[in-house]
């Protein structure tokens, strides 16, 4: 299901990259069952954006521990290990991203994360090749454009108001790592490692959902489609008057 979903998302919104999923192991020894996956080479260590973007981008099934990623916040955020003193402390990024310690330590302390101690493994895979039968939660890169219609698509039979958090650096707190510790729809705003090592473009906003809304959204966005409704929004132009474009949407 989460396939042909991917599929159609990937049709209604024209998105560059392929979605993915991530699902969360207790046991490592389980990762190994899910086919084609791939563990980095011993010794390389990635930040968790940049595993995201080889699943994306190339195609990859990947199959992580605590041994492949740089730790810290990168590990932390998903839970697969604590992140230590020095981060928590705000030691490490006072003076680089923050003027003084106490402002980098409320930003360790206020980051969204999944708990530690639980799970000691992660998969990254195209939900196309369906081999996270179900993931944990299903993300994909879009412009604000596309985000928004995602959200009408979401909201089209139940409608909530969303909330969404931004951390700053780190952002990966406000997706995957809100999405997993919480199950909520997260939307976040890509940082400055995520770009430069991750390879995200400038225009790229990441959603991270629960794979029921995920499809929800994605029924959603079909009954818009019906209504008239559909991306690329076709601009009417800033000097012209509305009320003949409204009157096709409202009549």
């Amino acid at each position: 299901m989460l396939a042909e979903a991917s599929t159609k998302l990937i049709e209604l919104l024209r998105i560059r990259t392929n979605p993915i999923g991530m699902r969360l192991f207790e046991d490592p020894k389980d990762m190994e069952k899910i086919q084609g996956v791939r563990k980095p080479t011993e010794g390389f260590k990635f930040t968790m954006c940049q595993m995201v973007t080889q699943s994306r981008w190339y195609g990859f099934t990947l199959g992580i521990t605590v041994d492949n990623t740089r730790g810290g916040n990168c590990g932390g955020v998903v839970g697969l290990n604590h992140p230590g003193e020095g981060f928590l402390s705000g030691d490490h990024m006072n003076g680089v991203w923050f003027g003084n310690k106490e402002a980098s330590a409320a930003h360790q302390a206020q980051m969204p994360r999944v708990p530690d101690g639980k799970y000691n493994g992660l998969v990254v895979s195209p939900l196309r090749s369906a081999r996270l039968d179900p993931p944990d939660i299903c993300m994909f890169y879009g412009t604000p454009g596309q985000m928004i219609y995602f959200i009408n698509g979401l909201q089209y039979h139940r409608y909530r108001r969303y909330d969404f958090t931004v951390t700053g650096e780190s952002a990966c707190a406000d997706s995957w790592g809100r999405a997993l510790a919480t199950r909520q729809t997260s939307l976040s705003l890509p940082c400055f490692a995520e770009r430069r090592y991750g390879g995200v473009a400038d225009d790229e906003l990441l959603m991270a959902c629960p794979p029921d809304e995920f499809l929800r959204a994605i029924e959603g966005m079909g009954h818009l489609g019906k209504n008239g409704l559909r991306y690329p929004f076709p601009p009417y132009g800033a000097v012209m008057d509305p009320a003949l474009g409204m009157a096709k949407s409202y009549s």
